[in-house]
């Protein structure tokens, strides 16, 4: 017999060691099934779960677990990213605890230093992924930096190298002046910041007492500037134009130019260009062939050049600029400062100030490559599920620019090129071939020097999805998962991974790697607000799944998700859901309490009951619905069918109605409704499987004696046939009687509830205009409704509505309910007109906060969104109400 309550803690350990220990997670190469692929988002070495890997590891393993019981050959294949700024720092840490640096380690023995930390705690979020239920094949575990992985790395960048496709060239990019290296946008936090907006007179040359004043949040870049631009439009300053202005505190003279950039109705119209420290401003600079001059160190530090005056070189850029300040306050060149607040980019893991830099990086040209990604999406071979995110994926694309693929770091995939003595390049698979290579190139041999950075991690995981099938070999696997199906990734990384991955796809394999990218939103708080730590927040999955079990959060994070909008969770909804299983949970108990097992061989076909057809029937449409909500990546649509169908149809209305046959006399009846609940809780568990993997099957077992295997784990739900609900039988007779039984209990039951009627107290309820067949059904049901509304008597009404009667209409018929005697009917009139009144003040504040322009537009977008539903929901009660008063007969 089952335990009164689910013992999540105990099964979900139990369970997942057998699925792992039996093998069936893993895929089949050499099977004829249809074959099913998914990539996963390799999450970084130094993860550990978070919501966000939670919701998208659930979504994954909800079309993995179904597709696999569709018979399908699945790969869902793990792995993880070798994540270089994150790990380098984590080790970094670690051994400045022991009172090391990295820097006295050197290269090699810090690598070897990371690789024993990757050995002895990489493995965290595998293990979390585990807890969650995700039933990734194991047994083909990769990391981006593995021999393979590392491999095809080197194969991609040597061809694309000798392609023309990736070269090395000096351009601005995002400088950590913490970690001394670029990063990339993703990495790029942007903070808004309380600072200043300096308006700084530049003289015009040859022109005594004449400027021209631009303003900066940045006067320590002042000393990089090689122009002024000014709108070729501004008739203030056209007269300007080919002039120049000489740089204030240096004395160079630099151009002032007419450039589209410039806003006139933004500062002072005219902008200072600093080409080597602002991306806008290297834009501009390129179109007109401006001086790039480079005035900061990796550090950040003022450079020591000629260009920079002697007093400011060797300052930190935020010393140097208040020096800077003051010099042009004291020089009379400080028009004025006033308080502004704008964005500015930090490192997300160094909390610095990013400084855009110029500095010698490796590129990929990522706008050969785009071309082929746009039109695949354009042509449908791939396609974004919601079709929306294509506009923001061809936003992207078709502003792409080169991609910034080298990184200053240590742990990595060390970029494949070495060096001459006079700068040549050559880039080879080894340091033996591109000694060869050097050796022909100069006729003899010479010392190289290979090039001390790594590659971007986004590289890598750019061909994950044909290098973890064995490219550049060409495998089995590759032949047979390669395109893959589906990608389920968030929204903030389409550019970042998404896009590269189909552009180094299609280059290298001459195919997209998926056919359909799903996109999910953010899991948000439950008033919508981003977690974070800083806000205190952040939900954790692990605690969510030692309190409520992972069925339950898995449950929670699909039913909230509606194709691509933001999740907003709680606590108390997980809670819910939770309750959801132990709904289920007393159903499956009631069911092998009254000896409901299934039969082997049993056709639904053969019920004869009035209500096991109609359940049957129910279930045919659920089922379907399911089927359907799936292949249309309607999460939130296949949770919810489900719900509504085993909370409301089966457990609270087929087998309360069922329960007369449950209890009564051994007979055909008996059997046939044992069989029936039986069948339909089998089928349910089924439907149920790939969202609530360890309660189903939990259940799935104790219903029955599943055969040999069970116990050891090859015979399980995981691989038993997905629901053919088309093709069960529909009644409509069936279904108009039992929904009509339902409807009339539905609304004896609300007219109690609104009139106050005591939930214990038996009344006495009449039918009014109840044709022939309505009053049939009536006599055939009447027990179940008396037992289920709390009646002490139905019948047909003679004659008029008494005074003080509640009314309510259930097809051709009016329902009637005499409630004098029963209730106060005056008080209750008076409650409800209190109630209604204060229902619509509350709606009268609320529109005038709705009407209010400076809130909507002010206000946070969570804050009035909340005002909207809480307009909704006093809106829904007032009608409720206002419908109670009507009941009530006069």
């Amino acid at each position: 017999m089952l335990d009164k309550t689910f013992p999540h803690a105990d099964v979900e350990a139990r369970h997942y060691a057998r699925w792992e220990r039996s093998g069936l997670f893993g895929a089949n190469p050499s099977s004829s099934a249809r074959p099913f692929c998914i990539v996963i988002p390799p999450p970084n070495v130094t993860g550990s779960l978070h919501m966000g890997h939670a919701l998208n590891n659930t979504l994954q393993d909800i079309l993995i677990r179904w597709r696999r019981m569709k018979g399908d050959d699945v790969l869902w294949l793990p792995g993880t990213d070798h994540a270089g700024i994150a790990t380098q720092m984590v080790v970094d840490r670690m051994l400045a605890a022991e009172g090391i640096r990295s820097q006295e380690l050197g290269r090699e023995a810090f690598i070897s230093r990371v690789w024993e930390w990757k050995a002895q705690s990489g493995g965290t979020i595998t293990r979390q992924l585990r807890r969650l239920g995700a039933s990734l094949d194991w047994t083909r575990e990769r990391f981006t930096l593995d021999e393979g992985l590392s491999r095809a790395v080197t194969e991609v960048f040597v061809r694309l190298y000798r392609e023309g496709l990736l070269y090395r060239a000096k351009r601005l990019v995002n400088w950590d002046p913490k970690f001394h290296s670029a990063i990339s946008d993703l990495e790029v936090e942007n903070r808004e910041v309380k600072g200043t907006l300096w308006h700084i007179r530049y003289p015009i040359a040859g022109e005594e007492g004449l400027s021209i004043t631009v303003a900066t949040t940045r006067p320590e870049t002042m000393l990089g500037d090689t122009a002024v631009a000014v709108h070729p439009d501004d008739a203030r300053y056209r007269h300007l134009v080919g002039r120049e202005a000489i740089l204030p505190l240096s004395g160079r003279r630099i151009p002032i130019i007419a450039d589209a950039y410039s806003d006139p109705e933004k500062g002072t119209g005219a902008v200072k260009i600093t080409p080597a420290h602002d991306f806008n401003d290297f834009e501009v600079g390129r179109r007109h062939g401006l001086p790039l001059l480079n005035i900061f160190d990796p550090d950040a530090r003022l450079a020591d050049i000629p260009e920079v005056p002697a007093a400011y070189r060797g300052l930190d850029r935020f010393a140097a600029r208040q020096a800077i300040v003051a010099d042009l306050e004291a020089a009379g060149l400080l028009a004025k400062a006033e308080p502004h607040t704008h964005m500015v980019p930090h490192g997300d893991r160094s909390g610095v100030v990013i400084e855009p830099y110029l500095t010698d990086q490796w590129f990929v040209d990522a706008k050969a490559l785009a071309g082929p990604a746009i039109e695949a999406v354009s042509s449908g071979r791939t396609v974004f599920v919601p079709r929306a995110w294509e506009n923001t994926f061809f936003a992207w694309m078709r502003e792409i620019e080169p991609w910034c693929v080298s990184r200053q770091l240590w742990w990595g995939h060390q970029i494949p090129a070495w060096y001459a003595p006079d700068g040549r390049i050559f880039v080879a698979h080894s340091e033996e071939e591109a000694k060869r290579d050097a050796a022909e190139a100069y006729g003899h041999e010479v010392e190289l020097t290979r090039d001390p950075d790594v590659l971007d991690t986004w590289f890598s995981s750019a061909l994950w999805p044909f290098s973890t099938l064995g490219w550049p070999e060409r495998t089995a696997e590759l032949a047979r998962y390669y395109p893959g199906d589906v990608l389920v990734t968030g929204f903030d990384i389409i550019f970042f991974w998404v896009a590269r991955m189909m552009m180094m796809g299609i280059h290298f394999m001459g195919e997209v790697p998926f056919r359909t990218v799903y996109v999910h939103g953010l899991v948000r708080d439950e008033r919508g607000q981003k977690m974070s730590k800083s806000k205190g927040n952040v939900i954790d999955p692990l605690d969510l799944i030692e309190a409520y079990g992972a069925d339950a959060l898995r449950f929670t994070l699909a039913a909230m998700e509606s194709q691509g909008r933001d999740v907003k969770l709680s606590r108390e909804r997980v809670e819910g859901y939770r309750n959801f299983g132990t709904k289920l949970w007393n159903a499956a108990r009631f069911c092998q309490m009254h000896a409901c097992a299934p039969v082997p061989g049993w056709d639904p076909a053969s019920a004869q009951m009035t209500l096991n057809r109609w359940i049957i029937g129910a279930l045919a449409e659920a089922g379907s619905g399911a089927t359907r909500a799936l292949e249309e990546f309607r999460f939130d649509l296949y949770t919810g069918g489900l719900y509504q169908f085993v909370w409301g149809t089966f457990c609270d209305w087929y087998l309360e109605l069922a329960k007369p046959a449950l209890i009564g006399p051994d007979g055909p009846q008996k059997e046939e409704t044992r069989a029936t609940a039986a069948f339909v809780l089998d089928t349910v568990l089924a439907l149920l499987h790939p969202v609530q993997p360890f309660l189903t099957e939990e259940l799935w077992h104790a219903l029955a004696d599943r055969g040999p295997g069970a116990c050891e784990g090859r015979r399980t739900l995981m691989t038993e046939p997905w629901p053919d609900a088309a093709s069960l039988p529909r009644d409509p007779a069936a279904e108009a009687e039992v929904g009509w039984v339902i409807a009339l209990v539905s609304e004896l039951r609300a007219i109690r509830s609104e009139m106050g009627v005591p939930p214990a107290r038996e009344i006495t309820t009449h039918l009014k205009d109840a044709h022939g067949e309505t009053l049939a059904r009536l006599e055939r049901w009447k027990e179940p409704i008396l037992r289920l509304a709390r009646l002490s008597d139905i019948t047909p009404l003679e004659g008029e509505v008494p005074k003080g009667a509640a009314q309510g209409v259930v097809g051709e018929a009016t329902v009637v309910l005499p409630l004098a005697g029963v209730i106060d009917l005056a008080a209750e009139r008076a409650r409800l007109g209190r109630e209604i009144a204060k229902q619509r003040e509350e709606i009268r504040k609320l529109d005038q906060k709705l009407a209010n322009p400076a809130f909507v537009s002010r206000a946070a977008e969570e804050v009035v969104e909340e005002t909207r539903r809480k307009r909704a929901a006093a809106e829904a009660t007032a009608a409720r109400l206002e419908a109670a008063l009507a009941r009530i007969a006069v």
